[in-house]
């Protein structure tokens, strides 16, 4: 039986929503827990299928893979690691070597340096810092084992490898008659560029940045999608690594903190799954909408829903980008790769993001010097399966190294959203 035919099954006798595995035309099957099923399909009580969720996090963790490949790459000779996907290496610096001595080179514009990329092939679990179980007596040796899990994670089953990024600013040069500023490159890529002049003069104030910057950001989406209806924004994240100011989280007064920490992992925010899980959970339930309220019922979120609609994440800079810019990899380098799903584990959803393996040829792009009117965007997700366009990009961070050693680091503001057609 297929995850496709448990979907049905399933569906049919829960009456949440449980969204099918509506995989890409050639696109693998992914690498997940029950065969890609989403945990809706597990919900009981209204907990979104966060028990079970629980209980295959804590039997992933004593199965000890993870463990044994972190022990396996600790112990192995000093040096390069060769695995499937080419060489790797355990830190930044060797791996910046590796690719000094070996002379790659990178086209005009462009640059090579290590990315870091996962190398374990199994799904993953993290029980976010706000769930109840941490504080819940009943629970606490599961607990104590998720706060373990949470100390081996600063030690994860990662490797460096060599890439070549090309300048996003200079894709007509690679593919003609395509500009990076145009929905034709996030139908082809899953990546474009788009200028704004924001009126937002404080991006730590998350009042102003709701009340002004989200008007302006689906305005943008508005005038760049064709045939788009509708565009909702529904939070965003400041990064700022020198911030000395309360970087706190409130989601309950919809204020994200200053992020100090710049994602350095290749990975996607959405998938199959949560794609649709994410929108549908905001349409009927506003569930953790910083954005504006909204109030379908089940059967009209199913309606806005059958049309294509689209995840697009875009970062605006507050001032032009000196270090830890973003890096965005193209569709077509990876539309026949499985994902690897990492699940967040919330009191009342499962968030559903993914990871992938290396590969020489993935066509990277970043945008060195990227000012303050320049937003970078990328497609988290697209509702439209049979391959005529991308379904997603996936994205990280990079340390620039031409950049002058006293760079001031990325100070940017990420909007997430979702684009109706």
């Amino acid at each position: 039986m297929s995850p496709l035919d448990v979907v049905d099954k399933t569906t049919a006798s829960n009456p949440s929503f449980v969204p099918p595995l509506q995989r890409t035309a050639g696109q693998p099957p992914p690498i997940a827990a029950h065969g890609g099923l989403s945990y809706m399909a597990f919900e009981r009580n209204g907990d979104a299928g966060t028990a079970v969720a629980l209980k295959d996090a804590r039997a992933e963790l004593l199965s000890g893979a993870e463990q044994r490949l972190i022990e396996q790459i600790e112990t192995s000779p000093p040096g390069p690691i060769e695995t499937e996907w080419g060489l790797g290496f355990r830190s930044y610096d060797e791996c910046l070597a590796h690719i000094r001595a070996n002379n790659i080179e990178a086209p005009a514009g462009g640059v090579a340096l290590p990315l870091r990329y996962t190398v374990l092939e199994r799904s993953t679990y993290s029980v976010v810092s706000s769930h109840a179980i941490w504080r819940d007596p009943a629970q606490v040796d599961l607990a104590e084992l998720l706060r373990n899990s949470g100390e081996l994670a600063q030690r994860r089953p990662e490797l460096y490898f060599p890439q070549v990024l090309r300048d996003a600013r200079r894709i007509g040069e690679y593919y003609p008659g395509l500009s990076p500023e145009t929905p034709e490159s996030m139908d082809k890529l899953g990546v474009s560029l788009a200028h704004l002049e924001s009126k937002c003069a404080n991006f730590y104030d998350s009042a102003e940045v709701e009340r002004v910057f989200y008007p302006e950001i689906e305005k943008l989406l508005l005038e760049f999608f064709p045939g788009a209806t509708d565009a909702l924004v529904y939070n965003h994240d400041v990064f700022d690594k020198d911030y000395t100011g309360d970087r706190t989280e409130d989601q309950n007064a919809k204020n994200p903190g200053v992020n100090a920490q710049y994602a350095n992992i290749v990975h996607n925010d959405l998938n199959d799954n949560s794609g649709r899980v994410r929108c549908r959970e905001l349409l009927t339930r506003n569930l953790r909408n910083f954005g504006r309220a909204q109030h379908y019922t089940g059967a009209e979120a199913d309606a806005k829903m059958s049309r294509r609609f689209m995840s697009i994440n875009l970062a605006k800079p507050m001032e032009t980008v000196e270090q830890f810019p973003f890096v965005l990899c193209a569709w077509p380098s990876f539309a026949d790769q499985p994902y690897i799903t990492n699940y967040r584990i919330y009191d009342d959803r499962v968030g559903e993001t993914t990871r992938f393996t290396h590969r020489p040829d993935h066509e990277w792009y970043w945008l060195p010097q990227q000012k303050s009117n320049e937003v970078s965007m990328l497609k988290c997700y697209d509702s439209i399966t049979d391959g005529s366009v991308s379904r997603w990009s996936f994205h990280s961070a990079c340390i620039d190294p031409i950049a002058p050693a006293d760079a001031r680091c990325r100070k940017n503001v990420v909007v997430r959203s979702f684009v109706f057609f």
